[in-house]
């Protein structure tokens, strides 16, 4: 890959600096678990997968510059270690350790003297922009522990976590897993369920959280399915119940519109939960009574195969995303958390915070943190208890419900 830039290119607000003559030579990404670094360039360094050892030039004179900068944003999962080869870093001998572990970071060092070496004249994290993740969620519809009735009543989330109290519903009252997620990056759609009889009508949600008017259904009419988003504004609807466990997808478009059914990929099954990773990825997973297998969803929308389970198997569950490229699976009467990475792999049990609750859901806000709310705890019972996720994945303890207690409703963020 071509480029050159004028030294030190990023600027305090991120952007890269135009060319100058005699710069450095940008080079193609680094994947590898080493890199021999040569003066004058500039180097994508992309860890997804393993930690990137750097070693320094050899020899180097007064004013030789390098540049090293997080790819893919996941240097605080595999961070990069440098090797200063024999030379001083800001005036340490090359037995120091000298590692980058945060994600977004650029590193721009110009070499000084024998003293001090290599003298890093940028080392911090750039701003992720635009933001992943909305600044305000939203839970609605929903029924009672034994409906009917159904309601369409919707909450506000705000960019705090503190959840309104009812607004009075729009479109169709259901229940018994509504699904919702984002579309066209700032905005959100609740479809399908359960009103009497399955269906498969939508209302979308504008970026001011307002329920709109029921949208004639697409695709096959299903209750306890899923739903997330994809390739940063477009949407899927999968899985669910039709009569018998069903498999099938519909996509959804950055204008909200819901396309026809997909040929189902991976186990069929109902009751299952989904959010996003990796800022533009979906994950399904759970579901079925005891299954704890995932599907990936590719940043084009396409369904993955099984991928074997990781903790306890179960259904009625919710999750959401956090911290901007993570996920997390949350709840049910095992109240145990799975947290999703930022390549998609889900974590091992963790022993969960508060009321345990089943057929309940998650949504993010603040941009990078998330909360579940409402459901089902033992009784049987419905709740409208909240959990605010934080943006590393740690689930708080109980806030005391607002609004009208319900299970199997439906979530979404807009922004």
């Amino acid at each position: 890959m071509s480029g050159i830039t004028g030294s030190n290119p990023y600027r305090a607000s991120g952007v890269i600096a135009a060319a100058a003559a005699g710069g450095l030579s940008w080079q193609s990404v680094v994947t590898g678990s080493t890199l021999t670094a040569v003066a004058g360039n500039a180097y994508w360094i992309d860890t997804t997968s393993n930690t990137c050892t750097i070693t320094l030039p050899a020899s180097a004179s007064n004013g030789d510059e390098l540049i090293f900068a997080d790819f893919d944003r996941t240097w605080g999962t595999y961070k990069i270690i440098i090797d200063s080869n024999g030379l001083n870093y800001q005036g340490f001998d090359d037995t120091y350790d000298v590692e980058y572990g945060t994600d977004g970071t650029a590193v721009d060092i110009v070499y000084s003297d024998a003293t001090n070496g290599w003298i890093p004249i940028l080392d911090e994290a750039v701003a992720e922009t635009p933001s992943k993740g909305n600044d305000n969620g939203l839970f609605a519809f929903g029924q009672s522990s034994a409906p009917p009735p159904y309601y369409n009543v919707s909450n506000k989330v705000s960019n705090v976590g503190v959840i309104a109290t009812d607004t009075s519903g729009v479109g169709t009252a259901r229940g018994e897993g509504v699904a919702g997620c984002e579309y066209g990056g700032d905005k959100g759609i609740i479809g399908f369920g359960y009103t009497g009889s399955r269906t498969a009508v939508t209302n979308l949600v504008t970026n001011a959280g307002v329920v709109g008017t029921d949208v004639t259904g697409v695709g096959t009419a299903r209750q306890n399915l899923s739903a997330c988003d994809y390739g940063g504004d477009k949407g899927i609807f999968a899985y669910g119940n039709d009569g018998s466990a069903d498999n099938t997808s519909n996509l959804v478009s950055n204008t909200g519109v819901v396309a026809t059914d997909v040929t189902g990929v991976g186990t069929a099954r109902s009751h299952l939960a989904s959010c996003e990773y990796g800022g533009d990825k979906g994950i399904f997973g759970f579901g079925g009574g005891t299954m704890s297998m995932t599907n990936l969803i590719s940043n084009t929308g396409v369904v993955g195969t099984d991928v074997s389970g990781v903790g306890s198997g179960r259904e009625g569950l919710g999750a959401c995303s956090y911290g901007g490229d993570k996920g997390i699976f949350s709840n049910t009467a095992t109240n145990y958390t799975n947290l999703v990475s930022n390549t998609g792999v889900v974590a091992t049990d963790v022993a969960g915070v508060g009321t345990a609750k089943g057929a309940t859901a998650g949504t993010q806000y603040g941009f990078d943190k998330g909360i579940f709310a409402y459901g089902s705890i033992p009784g049987p019972a419905v709740t409208a208890i909240s959990n605010l996720i934080s943006n590393t994945g740690v689930q708080a303890a109980d806030v005391s419900g607002v609004g009208q207690t319900r299970k199997y409703h439906a979530s979404c963020s807009y922004n």
